[in-house]
């Protein structure tokens, strides 16, 4: 009986520690460098997804990821600007 006791409370707090790390991580603030800027147009093809970076980074950036890792861009670079429209266009459907 005390065994069993033990290993439901082990259990217990093994889960509950499984959520708090989950949830840890995904409150992280993730900042970018200077290091990690890419300056050149990203093909929107390459583009998984990406996440504007804290207000209290020092440095405005969003962090896209691609197939081999992720990189740092300017929110305002004319070509993200164009990819963020091209995203909120509904698709069009010809006949």
């Amino acid at each position: 009986m005390k065994i069993s006791l033990a290993l439901l409370v082990l259990l217990l707090a093994a889960a509950w520690a499984g959520r708090q790390g989950r949830s840890f991580r995904s409150s992280k603030v993730t900042c970018c460098s200077k290091e990690m800027f890419s300056y050149r147009r990203i093909p929107a093809l390459r583009i998984k997804e990406y996440q504007y970076t804290s207000s209290n980074c020092s440095h405005n950036a969003v962090l896209v990821t691609l197939p081999r890792g992720m990189v740092c861009v300017d929110p305002q670079e004319r070509w993200f600007q164009e990819f963020l429209r091209k995203q909120k266009k509904p698709n069009s459907i010809s006949k």
